[in-house]
């Protein structure tokens, strides 16, 4: 199941966050995958493209970042399998 996760970086600083990263990686649990990310123009939020069977496994990496970014985690499904589930309504 893929998952879009919009960080908020505390004080809209992306200094600590990349720091933390430098030194210690993802802090990801096993299960829960890293696909792709953006970083706004103002390096105030991101958008992680996430996938997993098991969304509980976010809490556990949310524990590890939670002082430094507050999360937004949005359970999304590619367009085109939406047009599908949706073609005979349309």
């Amino acid at each position: 199941m893929l998952f879009m996760v919009v960080e908020r970086f505390r004080n809209q600083d992306a200094k600590p966050i990349y720091q933390r990263l430098k030194d210690k990686g993802r802090m990801m649990p096993e299960g829960l995958a890293f696909v792709q990310s953006w970083v706004s123009a103002d390096l105030s939020r991101c958008f992680q493209l996430m996938e997993c069977d098991e969304p509980a496994l976010f809490q556990s990496w949310i524990s590890e970042w939670s002082d430094l970014v507050e999360f937004e985690v949005v359970p999304v499904c590619e367009g085109k399998e939406t047009a599908a589930a949706l073609a005979g309504q349309l």
